[in-house]
Order: structure tokens, then sequence, then C-alpha cells
């Protein structure tokens, strides 16, 4: 059988400031051909492109990238403010559909950072637009200057809930991890299920309850050194091996249909 193909959701950017282009890093396809041993397929972040059954029957699992904009805040009841940043409603308009038809449907998922905020939104959760300007909290964005390493260096700990599903799958209840993100949950909501939390009580690792697929999803960014990192390779195997199950149990269906 063949490998799974797991689309990798793209942001619409501008290269040098002009030129309209769909872009993912390249941490998230060698996160999934070289870890959840998948075939990465880039997906345009706009519904007026393709539609989500047609994704949906074209891939086995879906990864939710991280990007710069925000989800629009009347995505979960609230009104725009200048600290929630800038946006991309042509993502929006794709990916909060598609993370509900795929819960439901239970084909696999998982979201990081922006990603983590778009699965987040899309089971009922509402945003903190700034945490760091919460008493309490710290400043969980990328530090500004220097290399890729250390802006993608491991900077707080994460706890795990005990008997959670990250423990299992990572194989500890507490770990290392880096930071890159502004926004945070704020509400859960019913559905969202926070499974890890940072020092500061910042939200980190989510699931959805009643799943029938693979939902974990984290606001740190571990596609950096997937392949080694011991909370990352676990995460993406995992991921992919649950990409394998839902590709070889609808292949399965349409055998006897």
């Amino acid at each position: 059988m063949s490998r799974p193909v797991i689309g990798i959701i793209g942001n619409n950017d501008l290269l040098d400031g002009s030129y309209p282009a769909h872009t993912t890093g390249m941490m998230n396809t060698d996160a999934v051909a070289h870890v959840c041993d998948a075939i990465p397929l880039i997906i345009p972040a706009n519904p007026a492109l393709s539609r989500v059954c047609e994704l949906m029957e074209i891939c086995d699992g879906f990864l939710f990238t991280g990007g710069r904009p925000n989800v629009h805040p009347e995505e979960y009841g609230e009104v725009e403010t200048a600290a929630h940043g800038a946006f991309d409603r042509a993502r929006d308009g794709l990916t909060l559909p598609l993370i509900r038809e795929c819960v439901a449907a239970g084909q696999p998922i998982i979201g990081i950072c922006r990603g983590f905020q778009e699965v987040a939104v899309a089971m009922g959760a509402t945003l903190h637009p700034e945490i760091r300007e919460l008493e309490g909290r710290d400043n969980h964005r990328m530090p500004p200057d220097g290399t890729l390493e250390e802006k993608f260096a491991l900077r707080h700990t994460i706890r795990f809930q005990e008997d959670g599903p990250f423990g299992k799958v990572v194989g500890s209840q507490d770990v290392m991890v880096n930071s890159l993100h502004g926004q945070g949950i704020k509400d859960a909501g019913p559905r969202v299920a926070i499974d890890g939390f940072a020092p500061d009580g910042t939200p980190e690792a989510i699931y959805i309850k009643d799943a029938a697929g693979f939902t974990l999803s984290v606001q740190w960014h571990p596609e950096f050194n997937a392949q080694s990192d011991p909370v990352s390779q676990p995460l993406f195997r995992a991921f992919g091996a649950a990409c394998v199950a839902f590709r070889q149990e609808r292949l399965g269906l349409r055998k006897t249909a």
C-alpha cells in the first residue's frame, strides 16, 4: 500500500513584498515525509480554490501549520481590535470548516501554533489576542533577533495531564518546547480538552473530546528538528500512524462497497 497523503495547510504570502504565493515551511514537509512517513501535499489556504469534501477525499490527514496572521475574532464571537493583529480570512474560510468536518469524520488532524488556535476556535474556544499582556503570563513570542536555531530554541517546560494522551504518546509528563506565539486560549469551551500547560498557565496542548480520530494539537512548533527532538518525533510518528490507519480503513471500505 502506498504511503498516506497529508495535506499541509499553506499560507497566503507576498514574496518580495509583491508576488502572491501559497507557501509553507520546509520544516513541515520534512516532518511529514520523514517522520510521519507520508506524502506531503501543500494545500492553498483559500476556499475559492477547493472544496472541503474534495480535500478530504484526496488527503488522509491534515497538518494545520503556523502563520503570522491570526484567526479573525468574529470566528469566536468577538470584535476586532488592534491587538488582534493581521488576519487571513481566506485561510479562516477553509480551515475552520475543514477541521469541523475532519473531527466529525474521524479524519486525523494536527494543529501547530496558529493551527492549534484554528482547531480550538473551530471547536468552540475563544482566544486572548496578546497573552503577554495578561497578569502573570510570560512573553511567548518568537525572539526578534538571532539565528533560526536561536529563535526555535527550547524555552520552557510543558506539563501534561496525568493519564492524558500527550503523556502516553511522548512518554513523559514533563517536556521542554520552543515558543513562538502571541495569542492563546481564553475559554476552551465544552469540547476542547487542555492536556498541557506552560509554567505560567498558558494552554499548550489540546485534543478534542469524544473525537473518533487523532486531534492532538500544540501551541509550540514541533516541526523544528522533528526527526531528532524527543517530543516532536513521537508526536509526528503517532500522527502518521493515525493517517495510515485511516487510509487502510477507507481503502478497506471501498473494496467492500
